[in-house]
């Protein structure tokens, strides 16, 4: 079991335009998606030990008060910039 690829990419991109973060309840709208979805992704995505192997560490979760943000780490940029690249070379 994985995150869902058409999903990671969107979440990526939704991050990557959010230095500052963007706030679960907005990801989950924005996306289209079921909150325990975006949860289980965000695991799969973050440093969680899923499947007996720690994730990619892509994005994080904050809490900011009563509210919880999800943010895209230094490797997660990386990973997004480089996507966008290949994307670019296949003329996508």
């Amino acid at each position: 079991m994985s995150a869902d690829p058409q999903l990671t990419v969107q979440l990526l991109h939704a991050l990557a335009d959010a230095p500052g973060g963007v706030s679960l309840a907005r990801l989950c709208k924005h996306l289209g998606v079921r909150m325990s979805v975006l949860l289980r992704t965000l695991a799969w995505l973050g440093t969680a030990n899923l499947d007996g192997q720690p994730g990619p560490d892509w994005v994080r979760v904050e809490d900011r008060g009563e509210r919880q943000f999800a943010l895209l780490t230094p490797v997660g940029l990386a990973e997004h910039a480089q996507r966008s690249a290949a994307q670019t070379l296949q003329g996508g």
